[in-house]
């Protein structure tokens, strides 16, 4: 399998942020507009480096500085969604947490409207793809905030006909205790909203345990469920008898520390299972990566075949927040691409 093979393999991305997939040269442009950011500033991690989630974390205050306007939060999703677009995925659901900026007379109610409006005008471009939005709510943040946030999400689900599907859970997993938001998922799903929910990220069994009672539809990482990576047999069962696909981003994963190596990571042991995998980037600016080259990384490190990878692309399409119409079309698209990329 070339590069061209992954670049041409129709693929569907679940797990993007906005602000961390920024490109070095959207980044740039920024910078430059922006004036006053130091010279020397660094956007992501080259392949290879890794450091801690905490600093990690720290690149985002740089990235949050220049896109502290409305113009700038659409030229990023909008450059986003292109770059997205010209590597051949078909379907992205786009997440991003709500933000204000006092300074610049930018609420969270004009950011949300910026990337919406981005998303839109990108449809009606000759892009193929389909561009959803979930909403984030960031753990660091109090219950309140997070209540605004579902209540925002569902507010924009019925302006947008659908256009946003779904609420996040994410930000510092060392941060707070998640159990306490359980009221506001339940809030989510009562207002029709699906559950992307980062888990287990670091080792945190009573947490994961309480948090997984809500039963979310997709898991964001899930580094550590099983009893050997800081888990529990318990937490394991759960997730696999209740077939909650999870969303693997092996780069960052590696960056970040929270595993090992490539061959360590837990995508062989929940894909031997026959378990929902889905692969996906995270943060593809901070991290220096692409979904093709994720795909990539994937069937070398685990040895799988052609016809392995375009069934895991194939079989992301089940677990996207869209109806059944979205996912037959995506379908035929898939269909249609096998013999052009002659998968046997």
């Amino acid at each position: 399998m070339t590069p061209e093979f992954f670049i041409n393999l129709p693929k569907v991305e679940l797990h993007a942020h906005i602000n961390g997939s920024i490109s070095e040269n959207t980044m740039a442009a920024l910078v430059e507009q922006k004036g006053g950011v130091d010279p020397s500033w660094r956007l992501a991690f080259k392949n290879g480096e890794s450091d801690t989630l905490e600093s990690v974390f720290k690149m985002f205050k740089l990235i949050h500085k220049v896109t502290d306007t409305v113009e700038a939060v659409y030229k990023v999703t909008y450059d986003v969604i292109h770059e997205f677009a010209a590597e051949n995925v078909k379907y992205l659901e786009l997440r991003t947490t709500p933000r204000s900026e006092p300074s610049t007379g930018m609420t969270k109610l004009s950011y949300v409207e910026s990337v919406i409006r981005a998303i839109q005008d990108c449809s009606k471009e000759s892009l193929d793809i389909i561009v959803r939005l979930i909403l984030a709510i960031d753990r660091r943040h109090p219950v309140s905030v997070a209540m605004e946030t579902v209540n925002l999400a569902a507010e924009y689900r019925e302006k947008t006909d659908g256009l946003v599907v779904g609420i996040d859970f994410s930000g510092d997993p060392n941060a707070g205790d998640g159990a306490e938001f359980i009221p506001v998922f339940e809030e989510g799903r009562r207002q029709g909203l699906k559950l992307a929910l980062h888990l287990a990220e670091v080792p945190a069994p009573e947490e994961t345990w309480k948090i997984l009672q809500v039963t979310p539809d997709r898991i964001g990482h899930g580094t550590c469920l099983q009893p050997d990576t800081g888990g529990s047999k318990q937490l394991e069962d759960f997730v696999t008898r209740h077939r909650i696909p999870l969303e693997l981003c092996l780069t960052s994963n590696i960056v970040g520390k929270t595993v090992e190596g490539y061959d360590n990571h837990h995508f062989q042991y929940w894909y031997d299972l026959g378990h929902p995998c889905v692969i996906c980037t995270d943060d593809k600016g901070v991290f220096s990566t692409t979904l093709s080259r994720e795909y990539s990384i994937a069937a070398e490190t685990f040895s799988l075949s052609d016809k392995q990878m375009w069934d895991l692309s194939y079989r992301s399409i089940d677990f996207i927040f869209s109806d059944e119409h979205v996912k037959h079309m995506l379908r035929k698209k898939w269909t249609d691409s096998k013999d052009r990329l002659s998968v046997k």
